[in-house]
């Protein structure tokens, strides 16, 4: 089934998949990182301007990375604003999407947290750089395909 939002974008012919609402009933759809910043960019103009969150998760072990962002339009006298929730997947092997920064500022450290967890590089950022994790530091915590450098485990030998 596809939401108001899928069915202007449709109308515009701006490539999306939907993937359903979510349990709130907020819309949810899937753009390819090529076309994301253009997107974004037309998101903001048809009064998507409040950037909510960005987060990023790893899908499965050795599959998509996801880069997930929670749009609002806020207007004055508005009690229940329109949100919508974006998830744009790219390779493990290259995860490259375009930063939304220049459109929401409010992602700048967000984009930061998610390069610096999982490896995705967010293109045309201006201050891409870890922001938890020392620089030195090798790998992406948050991948399920991650090995913590100097761990062993514990067991319980009976």
């Amino acid at each position: 089934m596809q939401g108001r939002l899928s069915i202007w974008l449709v109308k515009h012919g701006l490539v999306h998949r939907s993937l359903g609402f979510d349990y709130q009933g907020i819309e949810t759809l899937q753009i390819k990182p090529k076309d994301w910043h253009s997107i974004a960019v037309i998101l903001f103009v048809y009064g998507y301007n409040y950037l909510r969150s960005q987060c990023a998760y790893d899908v499965a072990p050795g599959g998509l990375l996801a880069s997930v962002y929670h749009l609002t339009r806020i207007e004055y006298g508005v009690d229940q604003p329109e949100e919508v929730c974006i998830k744009v997947f790219a390779p493990r092997s290259n995860p490259r999407i375009p930063s939304v920064f220049w459109v929401w500022k409010s992602a700048d450290f967000q984009e930061r947290e998610s390069y610096d967890m999982l490896g995705i590089s967010y293109e045309n950022h201006p201050r891409l750089k870890r922001i938890l994790m020392p620089e030195s530091w090798i790998g992406w915590p948050l991948r399920k395909d991650y090995i913590a450098p100097n761990f062993y485990e514990i067991q319980d030998i009976e």
